[in-house]
């Protein structure tokens, strides 16, 4: 059964405390890229209503430092999914909830594999993009998944047809 892309959608909300930052005050990228992990999971779960490993992390590029005492909110939702992976993108605002403002502090692809009862990948439900953010991320995604598969050894570069046309003429 085919399922809407929101359907998966997940936010997720942290405050940031001492624990979690570095010696500049601000949040640690290491404790940033786990909270994503698990709202991406969950959105990838929700979509397969399996269990879920993550099988890749695209590049992390960390626009604007979130702060101590400042929330974080992380919306994970699944743009595309193939036989039994899904990609899943994230948007991270930080928020000032005393000075009122929010700020974007980055964004990021995962890829999570749908597994079977005994541990091996299982199918899953195709996504239904709606609306003309969900249809963008929905079209890229192929041109994502054949340069993950490249840069992972898995695909040649000759085999990858979304990729060809942006690069040879």
């Amino acid at each position: 059964m085919d399922k809407k892309a929101a359907e998966s959608t997940v936010i997720m909300t942290e405050l940031v405390l001492p624990n979690d930052t570095n010696t500049f005050g601000n949040l640690m990228g290491g404790r940033l890229m786990y909270w994503m992990d698990i709202a991406a999971a969950l959105a990838a779960l929700k979509h397969c209503a399996a269990p879920v490993v993550t099988a890749s992390v695209d590049n992390i590029s960390f626009e604007t430092p979130i702060k101590l005492g400042n929330v974080v909110h992380i919306e994970a939702k699944v743009t595309r999914a193939f036989n039994s992976s899904m990609e899943v993108h994230m948007k991270v605002w930080g928020e000032d909830a005393i000075q009122q403002y929010k700020y974007k502090s980055n964004e990021a692809y995962y890829t999570f594999v749908s597994l079977d009862p005994n541990g091996k990948p299982r199918p899953v439900n195709k996504i239904i993009p709606e609306t003309a953010d969900e249809q963008r991320l929905f079209d890229g995604a192929l041109r994502r998944r054949q340069l993950r598969l490249i840069l992972g050894g898995k695909m040649k570069p000759e085999d990858a047809e979304e990729l060809r046309a942006l690069f040879v003429k």
